[in-house]
C-alpha cells in the first residue's frame, strides 16, 4: 500500500510562508500512474502534481511541494483514485481531521524525542534517612511496609515519607535500567500525600526536604546529562492555597477573581470536591502568577526542564468558558524551551497541534488499545479508566484500529512528542493488568519501540502489581530486593538501551505490516536503516510477509531473517514473545 507519515518531509519545524517537500513511498507491487497532494491554504482545496523522485528495488518515492499558508496546514495525496492520509489509504472521500499535518508553532524541544522517562511518586520511592518531621495534622505516619489502605479513610492521608534526597540516593538505580528523565508528581505543599491540591506554588513541601532538596536532586540529575520534569495543576489549587484563602475571605480581593464564585457564595471545583477549587483563567491576575510559577522554577539552581499538566483536559474549560489553547500557548511561552506534556485520559486530539500542548499521555491512542490486546485472562477490574464494565477483551486489529484513529488526528510532531506509558499512579500497574512476565515483556517492548516518548512507573520495571491508582502507589521495595522480578529488570533495560542504540527507534517512519488477532508487525525505518518487529501475544501461525527487510535478530532470540526467492520472510509463530530485527541499509 502506498505510505507517508512525518518522516517522509523535509522539516517538522517548518515557518509561514515555507514551501515543504513531501514524499509518497508507493510499493512496486501495485505501482501508480499518478499523484497529488491535496492542501487546504485558507481553507480552499489546491491540489499540486507529484513527480517520481527516485526508484529502487521494492519502491517507487514520488516527491510535492506543499506550501504552509497556515499555522496547522492539512495535506493528503491523491494516488490515482484513492486518498492517502493520516489513517491510510481509502476509497471514498474522506473529512479533513485525518489529513496529515504540518505545524509552524514552535516546536516542543529538540531533547524529548530521544527522552525515556522514569516516572516518580515521591512519598513511595524512597527515604533519605534524614530525621522526618513531625507529621502534619492531615497525615496518617506508615511503615515503609505498612500495605497501602485504599479506603476513603485513609487513601490521600497515609504519609510513607518518601523525600527528594531519597530519590538521590537512588540514582544509580534509574542509571542501570537506562532512563534519562525523571518525571516527578507534584511536590508542592499540600494537605495530602498526592499533592495535587497545591497549598502554595512558591515553594517545595519540607515534608520532601524544602527548596534546598530539590535543588540537589535537579543537580544531580543535570550532572548526569538528564532532564527533570515537574507537575503543574492548571485547572485548580487545593483550598488551602494563600490564593483561595484570600479569596473566600474577601469578595473584593484580586484574587477573587482566579476561581469561579457564583452569586451564592459557592464556587466551581474539579469534579465537585470542594478541596479542589477550579481556576478561571479569564483572570489576567491568574495568567501572570502562574506564568511565575513555570518561569521560577526553570530557574537556577532547580532547572526544571519542562512540566507535566494535571488534567490539561479540563483546564481553561468551564461552561461556555474555554480558554484551553491559550493557557497552553500562554504557559509555554513563559516556560521558554521548556517542555508541556499534558495530561488527557481519553481524546487528547484537540488540545495539540493548534498551538496547544506539545504531546500527551497517550492513555486512548497507546495505553487503552494495548490494555485490550494483552489483558490477562483472570482480569478482574471494576472499570476500564473510568469507563464502566471493565477491560474489553479485542483483538490485534482491534487494538490497531485504536491506535491508528488517534494517531490520524495529530501531527507526526505531536504524536512523537507524546509520552506512550502501560500505567501510571493514576491505574492499575501493568503486571496486574496483563497477568504474567511473558506478556509485560511484549508490552515493555512496544513501549520501547512504537513512535512516542516512553514513559515507565517507577516499579513497573520489577514486576510490582496494583489493581488500581492507589494500590500502585506501594513503595519500592528496596530492602526486599530478593523478591524483584529480576528477569522483567532485564528485559526493560535490554529494551532502553536497543531504543538507545537504535536511531530508527526514535527517529524513524512507522509502517503498519501485518495485523491479526494475535501479532502486530511493524517497520521503523530511516534512509540508513529498518526495524522490524513483530509483538506476539500467543502462538498462531506464522505470518509470512513481502516487501520487508530482513536482518539480524537484536532482541528476543529468534533467528536472523533472509527473504527466500520470492522475497518472502517468515515471522516466527510462537508466544506471549517480542522480536526485533535490524537491518542496515549502508554497505
Amino acid at each position: 500500500m502506498p505510505h507517508h507519515d512525518g518522516t517522509m518531509v523535509s522539516t517538522l519545524t517548518p515557518a509561514l510562508g515555507e514551501t515543504v517537500t513531501v514524499f509518497v513511498r508507493v510499493p512496486a507491487g501495485a505501482p501508480a500512474r499518478r499523484v497529488h497532494v491535496r492542501y487546504t491554504p485558507d481553507g480552499e482545496p489546491h491540489f499540486a502534481p507529484a513527480v517520481v523522485d527516485r526508484t529502487t528495488p521494492d519502491a517507487t518515492w514520488w516527491r510535492a511541494e506543499v506550501l504552509v499558508r497556515n499555522p496547522v496546514t492539512n495535506y493528503r495525496f491523491l494516488v490515482d483514485d484513492r486518498w492517502l492520509n493520516g489513517l491510510g489509504v481509502t476509497g471514498h472521500d474522506v473529512p479533513d481531521d485525518l489529513d496529515f499535518r504540518l505545524v509552524a508553532y514552535d516546536p516542543p524541544p529538540a531533547w524529548s524525542r530521544d527522552a525515556v522517562v522514569y516516572q516518580i511518586f515521591p512519598d513511595r520511592f524512597a527515604r533519605s534517612g534524614r530525621d522526618l518531621p513531625p507529621a502534619p495534622d492531615w497525615a496518617v505516619p506508615c511503615d515503609w511496609d505498612t500495605p497501602v489502605d485504599t479506603g476513603q479513610a485513609l487513601v490521600q492521608r497515609q504519609w510513607y515519607g518518601g523525600d527528594l534526597d531519597g530519590i538521590a540516593g537512588r540514582l544509580d538505580h534509574l542509571e542501570r535500567l537506562g532512563v534519562n528523565t525523571v518525571y516527578l508528581t507534584p511536590i508542592f505543599p499540600a494537605r495530602s500525600n498526592h499533592r495535587y491540591d497545591a497549598a502554595a506554588f512558591d515553594r517545595v513541601d519540607p515534608l520532601l526536604g524544602g527548596d534546598a532538596a530539590l535543588a540537589r536532586l535537579a543537580g544531580a540529575v543535570h550532572t548526569r546529562g538528564w532532564r527533570i520534569v515537574g507537575d503543574v495543576t492548571t485547572n485548580h489549587t487545593g483550598d488551602a492555597h494563600p490564593w483561595f484563602t484570600a479569596a473566600v475571605s474577601d469578595v473584593d480581593a484580586a484574587e477573587r477573581a482566579m476561581y469561579y464564585f457564583h452569586a451564592s457564595g459557592d464556587y466551581e471545583s474539579w469534579m465537585g470536591v470542594k478541596t479542589l477549587p477550579k481556576l478561571n483563567w479569564a483572570s489576567p491576575v491568574l495568567r501572570e502568577r502562574l506564568a511565575e510559577v513555570v518561569r521560577a522554577w526553570r530557574r537556577p539552581p532547580y532547572g526544571l526542564d519542562g512540566w507535566r499538566v494535571d488534567v490539561a483536559n479540563m483546564t481553561g474549560r468551564c461552561g461556555a468558558d474555554a480558554y484551553t489553547h491559550k493557557v497552553a500557548a500562554f504557559l509555554r511561552a513563559a516556560a521558554g524551551d521548556g517542555l508541556f506534556v499534558a495530561e488527557h485520559a481519553h481524546d487528547h486530539t484537540g488540545d495539540l497541534d493548534r498551538d496547544g500542548w506539545q504531546g500527551t499521555m497517550n492513555y486512548a491512542g497507546f495505553l487503552r488499545p494495548l490494555w485490550t490486546w494483552l489483558r490477562g485472562d483472570d482480569l478482574d477490574l471494576p472499570h476500564f479508566l473510568g469507563v464502566p464494565g471493565g477491560v474489553p477483551r479485542r483483538d490485534g486489529v482491534a487494538a490497531l484500529a485504536t491506535m491508528r484513529a488517534f494517531a490520524a488526528r495529530v501531527s507526526w510532531r505531536a504524536l512523537t512528542h507524546s509520552w506512550t506509558l502501560l500505567g501510571s499512579h493514576d491505574t492499575a500497574r501493568i503486571r496486574t493488568v496483563v497477568g504474567d512476565p511473558y506478556r509485560q515483556e511484549v508490552a515493555a517492548g512496544l513501549l520501547m519501540t512504537m513512535p512516542g516518548t516512553p514513559m515507565v512507573f517507577a516499579g513497573d520495571e520489577i514486576g510490582l502489581r496494583g489493581v488500581d491508582g492507589e494500590d500502585s502507589r506501594t513503595p519500592m521495595p528496596w530492602h526486599r530486593a530478593d523478591g524483584w522480578d529480576h528477569a522483567t529488570f532485564a528485559r526493560y533495560r535490554a529494551l532502553v538501551a536497543l531504543r538507545r542504540d537504535t536511531p530508527a527507534l526514535r527517529h524513524g517512519g512507522l509502517r503498519w505490516v501485518h495485523a491479526d488477532a494475535d501479532a502486530l508487525a511493524f517497520v521503523r525505518e530511516t534512509e540508513r536503516e529498518s526495524v522490524l518487529v513483530l509483538a506476539r501475544r500467543a502462538t498462531g501461525t506464522p505470518v509470512q510477509l513481502t516487501g520487508v527487510p530482513g536482518g539480524s535478530n537484536v532482541y528476543g532470540g529468534a533467528a536472523d531473517l533472509r527473504p527466500d526467492t520470492t522475497g518472502t520472510v517468515t515471522l516466527p509463530a510462537d508466544g506471549p514473545s517480542f522480536q526485533v530485527w535490524h537491518h542496515s541499509h549502508e554497505r
